[in-house]
């Protein structure tokens, strides 16, 4: 179709326009190559604290650990399990429990994985990992924060209760740890198999395969808390195959007895009376193979001065004979700077879809450790082989495409996603291949808002999934089954949506956003194009012309009361969010919303008024608040107002402000590579108001 080749060619001239933008007066190595991974700071926004936010949304959320681009594992230090601490680790907090295999980034609602919790000790074997306020209790070390150090693919830090230095890098199934220990008859790394964020692992084995060699699984479902301390319903197994450099002199297990009966969520795991049961666990020397409730596995060594011994695992989600295979697939030496550099290199060929010239040494490295941010998720989750657990627990083989998971949909839609269709479309294309046989495999035959490792978790709201694929489709990313998707498309609009009179009851944002997908799925639709088009402009439903301004409406009809503070409130009829902000996400029709709203002048005076009014930090405020999604278009109204140069102020000013490299550079969560992409985007010059429609605003 006509339309097909004008949407093609402007998503061309879209690519063509990054090209122009670049050049290569970048970092080079020693070798004389361009080294771009030597920007990144993985440190940006690895902070939860809400003190330093001055909200519970908290910080950045990011973890500093060793990762591949898009890998299954992620090596990095765990700070604390408890909590709203998606990624298990916080700059501000003085000990280490250990370094996980697996982590989630940048995300809220008490977070998930955190699997496979490695620490490295010397002197009295502890079961229970200690806390924050008593780290002398447990296994957890005190550290140096000096000697932390992250880049792309390393991290390194000295324990110094311990006095052992601990090194971490990755590749996309595997990862290695390097301990170098002091002189010491009592040396030993130890395995936490129960440990989870947000939760624990309730089913646990352990086998020992000779005297360097483990293998093991560990099951995670709601029970035990988790992503939304159970309520997303994360339901994963993960299984790994480790070996050690040298081997041990002995071995055993520890063994917590958790009563029948006893809930396991995130609350129950941190409460003192299972603390107590962890403490008193049996420590059982010379196991070669045991399950259980709550495991623990320990390796013990003499060790010489500054002797190195290395630990190195694969990991799956599907068995642990594919565990071995991701191993032995990526990791044929022991030689760690070589699997780090393997790493690094990744990373300077994924990072090479956008180089830049001009602005500040500081600037390259925002820019450069936000693209390694969006490059983070969707990650993959089939193996070497192409096996994957599928929805309907089985075991699946893809030679097509790449299964991923972690599709954070309300987050990423807005900016992560139509940055990955210009810089890896292939991920795109994964991405709804992963969504697509999700629906078909659980049965349930909707596209999910939300998901991790195959669960359907409804976190969030609105059709996000219908935006991507509408956004991709419009650009012709067309490699999965259009029908097959398009008909999951259309069951999920079915499911989820507004009522017959245009609206949610109760909700600002859910009316806003299903109009917004109703419009989506009229650029999918041929026989349904009129009835959602329709549809598409139910966002006026819920206008109220006295007030000026959008009102939930009950399910009679009636707007509900303002309050007090009327637009500003937040929650009124909205989700993290309040009216003001929610109310100009209208994408798909600027044009009418404008008019609707007053007309230009109006409109132009109220938007400018609210970036007046916004802090100029950017943190969470109740004007523009850059530190969470619903806003993220809204500076690039302005083109469309016919004053692009407010576009192009405020757009410069939240990079500059909202980002920055350190710590607290990142004034919300990371939102799974939404926060991050949003600055690699608008500091190229380019960012999409309406996803699904190809046409960017300049910036």
């Amino acid at each position: 179709p006509i339309s097909d080749i004008i949407m093609k060619k402007v998503f061309s001239l879209c690519i063509l326009f990054l090209e122009m933008i670049s050049s290569y007066g970048i970092a080079r190595d020693r070798s004389g190559e361009f080294s771009l991974s030597s920007y990144v700071n993985p440190f940006i926004g690895a902070s939860t604290s809400v003190e330093a936010a001055d909200t519970y949304h908290g910080m950045g959320k990011t973890f500093p650990g060793a990762t591949a681009p898009f890998g299954m594992v992620q090596v990095s230090p765990n700070t604390i399990t408890g909590g709203d601490n998606g990624s298990g680790y916080s700059n501000e907090h003085t000990s280490i429990e250990g370094f996980a295999f697996t982590q989630m980034s940048g995300v809220g609602w008490y977070g998930d994985l955190g699997n496979l919790l490695v620490i490295p000790t010397v002197g009295k074997l502890h079961t229970f990992s200690g806390t924050l306020e008593d780290p002398d209790s447990g296994y957890r070390s005190r550290y140096d924060k000096a000697s932390e150090k992250a880049s792309a693919g390393y991290y390194s830090v000295m324990l110094t209760d311990y006095q052992i230095k601990a090194e971490a890098t990755a590749l996309p199934h595997s990862g290695m740890l390097r301990f170098t220990f002091p002189e010491n008859k009592e040396a030993r790394i130890q395995i936490d198999l129960a440990r989870r964020v947000g939760g624990t692992s309730i089913w646990q084995t352990i086998e020992v395969v000779d005297d360097h060699t483990i293998r093991g699984e560990m099951k995670c479902p709601p029970e035990g808390g988790g992503w939304g301390n159970g309520e997303g319903k994360a339901d994963y197994t993960v299984y790994f195959y480790a070996e050690f450099s040298r081997p041990f002199c002995s071995h055993g297990v520890w063994s917590a007895e958790i009563p029948d009966g006893w809930e396991r969520k995130r609350t129950d795991v941190t409460s003192e009376r299972y603390r107590e049961v962890i403490r008193n666990a049996r420590i059982l020397p010379d196991v070669k193979s045991m399950a259980g409730k709550h495991l623990g596995f320990y390796a013990e060594f003499d060790t010489r001065m500054d002797e190195q011994i290395l630990m190195r695992s694969g990991i799956s989600f599907t068995s642990l004979k594919n565990a071995e295979e991701n191993l032995r697939a990526e990791m044929k030496t022991w030689k760690f700077e070589k699997i780090s550099a393997k790493c690094r290199q990744l990373w300077d060929d994924a990072l090479a879809k956008i180089t830049v010239s001009g602005g500040t040494e500081e600037e390259k490295h925002i820019f450069y450790t936000a693209l390694y941010h969006t490059m983070i998720d969707p990650r993959i989750c089939s193996d070497v082989n192409g096996e994957y657990m599928g929805a309907d627990k089985k075991v699946h083989r893809t030679e097509k495409f790449n299964k991923r998971t972690i599709f954070s949909g309300w987050d990423v839609f807005r900016s992560q996603m139509p940055l990955q269709t210009i810089i890896n479309p292939t991920l795109i294309n994964d991405q709804i291949n992963s969504l697509v046989e999700i629906a078909e495999q659980s049965g349930k035959e909707y596209l999910e808002r939300w998901e991790l490792l195959n669960a359907y978790s409804n976190c969030m709201l609105g059709n996000p999934a219908i935006a991507v694929l509408c956004d991709a489709y419009s650009k012709g990313i067309r490699s999965y089954d259009v029908e097959k998707a398009y008909r999951y498309a259309l069951n999920t609009s079915r499911l989820f949506g507004n009522n017959e009179e245009g609206y949610t009851p109760g909700s600002i944002s859910h009316t806003l956003e299903y109009a917004y997908s109703d419009w989506c799925m009229a650029r999918l639709s041929e026989a349904d194009k009129d009835r959602f088009e329709a549809r598409a402009r139910s966002y006026s439903s819920i206008y109220d012309t006295d007030s000026g301004w959008f009102r939930p409406r009950n399910k009679t009809g009636e707007f509900q009361p303002l309050p007090k503070a009327g637009r500003l409130t937040e929650g009124y009829g909205c989700t993290e969010s309040n009216a003001y902000q929610q109310g100009w996400f209208v994408p798909h029709n600027v044009e009418g919303m404008v008019q609707m709203m007053g007309g230009r002048k109006k409109v132009l005076a109220d938007l400018t008024d609210m970036f007046e009014r916004t802090p100029k930090n950017y943190f969470w405020n109740q004007y523009y608040n850059h530190a969470n999604e619903p806003v993220h278009h809204v500076p690039f109204l302005f083109n469309r107002l016919g004053a692009p140069e407010l576009t192009q102020k405020w757009t410069r000013d939240i990079c500059r402000n909202a980002y920055k490299n350190a710590v607290l550079g990142l004034v919300g969560n990371e939102d799974v590579g939404q926060m991050s992409a949003w600055y690699v985007l608008a500091s190229s010059g380019i960012h999409p108001i309406c996803p699904g429609n190809p046409c960017y605003e300049i910036t």
